[in-house]
Formats: structure tokens, C-alpha cells, sequence
């Protein structure tokens, strides 16, 4: 498969539209290959430069799409052209709608019971035909090989072609990578996606999304959560722009 990829600090994401992610997605699907796919923003950018797992699983994943507004600015920016954010809400939707259409049966794993269920009825009720085979809600905590072992033979049992991966990075990308030859199925990290969905946690407003704000949205909402993360990653993120730009001015390169 030819890919176009940026190396953005240490990671590579790829350059690719919403058609060509989606219709990538569903083939391998269709034929319940072991796949995954990494969707990346500022956050999980900034972690994998000194998380080597973390970093290990997106630079091996068969699609890292940019998620989050930062990132596909600055694909676009280099390869002057418009960059979609292709983000894990509209994702799943995306998959979700064509799933029902094509007859792929689909899986959900992570979050808790009371959100995969509102996570599932808003879903059969949006995509009419939509099969939604499994529901699991693992341990909050380190699982056991037993457990491990019987949650991978209900994926694989369930017979789903995509699996979406709700852990929170860097988990649930670390926990595709390990799985790629295990499980017979697409997995989608879509993390806060599962809540968004659910209803359980209020997305920010479009103009936000659309402006590159939604992390300041998400900071207003869960301020005692989220305040570290963003202001390290945003800090070192910002940091990177301007060395990039300051280089390509000294180098007499467009920025």
C-alpha cells in the first residue's frame, strides 16, 4: 500500500483524505485482516517522542491519520494542499455507516457498561442495520493472561471486522500494537470518541472543532484532568512550530 507520511516530531503521520481512509478501512474489514489504526493529535504526538512504545505503535500502525486540528495543519502546510482532520467522533461514523451498508459486523472495547450501552443505542438507532456483535468493558486495572486471553477469543468469536478501541492513549494504542496478529479484526483507537458518542461526555461546539479549540473546550469541561496534559503537550507542540518555521526561515524555505 503506498502511503504518503510526515515525520511530525517522531512520529509518522499520513497524509490521506477521508475516501481513501475510509474505503482502506472497510477492505481490510471485509476480510478480517488484523489492522490498526492510529488516529494522532497534539497529545499523542508529543507523548511518543518519549514514550517508545507509544511511539513503536503509531510508526508501526497501517494508518496514522491526523486527528486533531495542529497536526493537519501542519501536513498541509508542507505539502501545501488541505489536510482533513479525520478525528475518531466523525471516524466512526463514517465506518459505522458504511459497515451497515457493506454487512460488516462491528465490536466496541473499553469504556464502562453503562456507555457501551448508550454507546450501541444511539448507533442502531442513527444506522439502521448496523450489527454490533460485541460490547466489552475490561478492568479498569492491569487484566490478568486469563482474562487478556478469553476477552481476544470474544473479539475474534464475534466475528467483527472493526473493533473500536476505547483505552485512552497511549493504552489502547500499545494494546493494538500487541494484539495486530491476534485479533482478526480492524482496531480503530478512537478513545474519548466512545464518551462523545455515548452522550456521557458533552463534545465541545463545532466552531471550536473547527478553529482548532476543542482541546480548550475539553479543558473548560474537565479542567482537574486535563490541565497537565495540555498545557505540557500544547507548550512543547507550540515550541516545535516555531523551531520548524524559524529553520525553514533560515534555510530561505517557504514556511
Amino acid at each position: 500500500m503506498d502511503r504518503e507520511r510526515e515525520m511530525i516530531m517522531s512520529t509518522y503521520i499520513d497524509s490521506l483524505t477521508w475516501p481513501d481512509a475510509v474505503e482502506r478501512i472497510m477492505s481490510w474489514a471485509k476480510a478480517r485482516e488484523g489492522r490498526t489504526v492510529c488516529l494522532c493529535n497534539v497529545h499523542s504526538v508529543v507523548t511518543a517522542r518519549s514514550d517508545l512504545a507509544l511511539r513503536e505503535a503509531i510508526n508501526g500502525c497501517d494508518i496514522a491519520s491526523p486527528d486533531g486540528k495542529p497536526v493537519a495543519w501542519l501536513i498541509g502546510r508542507r505539502r501545501k494542499r488541505s489536510q482533513a482532520r479525520i478525528s475518531g467522533t466523525e471516524l466512526t461514523y463514517a465506518l459505522c455507516a458504511e459497515a451497515a451498508r457493506r454487512d460488516v459486523a462491528v465490536a466496541f472495547y473499553g469504556s464502562t457498561d453503562d456507555t457501551l450501552a448508550k454507546l450501541q443505542e444511539h448507533l442502531v438507532r442513527r444506522f439502521p442495520g448496523l450489527t454490533i456483535v460485541a460490547l466489552i468493558s475490561p478492568p479498569f486495572r492491569a487484566l490478568s493472561t486469563e482474562e487478556d486471553i478469553e476477552f481476544r477469543r470474544r473479539l475474534n468469536d464475534s466475528g467483527a471486522g472493526i473493533v473500536f478501541i476505547g483505552l485512552g492513549c497511549p493504552k489502547q494504542e500499545v494494546w493494538m500494537a500487541a494484539n495486530r496478529d491476534i485479533v482478526n479484526s480492524v482496531t480503530v483507537g478512537i478513545g474519548a470518541a466512545f464518551e462523545f458518542i455515548a452522550g456521557t461526555v458533552r463534545r465541545p461546539p463545532q466552531w471550536m472543532q473547527r478553529a482548532g479549540l476543542e482541546w480548550l473546550g475539553r479543558l473548560y469541561a474537565e479542567p482537574r484532568r486535563l490541565w497537565r496534559r495540555y498545557l505540557f503537550t500544547n507548550c512543547v507542540f507550540v515550541g516545535y512550530l516555531t523551531h520548524e518555521f524559524l529553520s525553514r526561515k533560515r534555510h530561505n524555505i517557504d514556511p
